[in-house]
């Protein structure tokens, strides 16, 4: 069985008034639950960083193709860029990436919040199965094939029946001010 590990590491100085604005405005921006989703998505960021560092300390040219191609996978670089370009991602790249935000900016949600309700309640499939993690990473290829299926309940017409409305003659007061008129 599997160690499991945290997946991220908190801010080294945690009462700082402009990452605690910055990280509130990509809460907001994403629809993130918490701010352990957006140290998980820094950690992310950063292993590509430190990635990117190592290859161009060895010139590895297997190592750099890997590392590009898995980028590009993700739809984070395009097959143009270099690995400079790698060390000029930032957090919200990694954020853009993630299924919550794509159900979003494809107008499949009105929000982010009820794009991040339709994934957990299971009414988002990619290519036929259902994937319920908002966080999930949606590869370039796979992107194309989300939808969205919700299932709305229509009242069984046996059981609703509708109730005629009653002729009711207009008051007296209403037949007054028709007079006057």
């Amino acid at each position: 069985m599997r160690k499991m590990r945290k997946g991220f590491k908190r801010p080294k100085t945690p009462w700082d008034d402009t990452l605690i604005e910055e990280e509130r405005r990509l809460l907001r921006e994403f629809g993130l639950k918490n701010k352990k989703e957006l140290w998980r998505a820094r950690s992310t960021l950063r292993g590509f960083r430190r990635r990117a560092r190592e290859i161009t300390a060895n010139k590895d040219e297997a190592d750099e193709k890997a590392l590009l191609d898995k980028l590009v996978k993700f739809n984070i670089l395009e097959k143009t860029h270099g690995i400079d370009d790698v060390l000029a991602l930032t957090v919200e790249d990694i954020l853009n990436r993630r299924l919550q935000t794509i159900v979003f900016r494809k107008n499949m949600a009105n929000t982010v919040k009820q794009a991040r309700q339709f994934i957990v309640h299971g009414h988002v499939r990619i290519d036929g199965r259902k994937v319920t993690f908002p966080s999930y990473f949606v590869p370039a290829d796979e992107e194309g094939k989300i939808e969205v299926t919700l299932q709305i309940k229509v009242p069984n017409p046996k059981k609703v029946e509708d109730k005629p409305t009653p002729n009711v003659a207009p008051a007296a007061d209403d037949k007054e001010k028709g007079d006057k008129k």
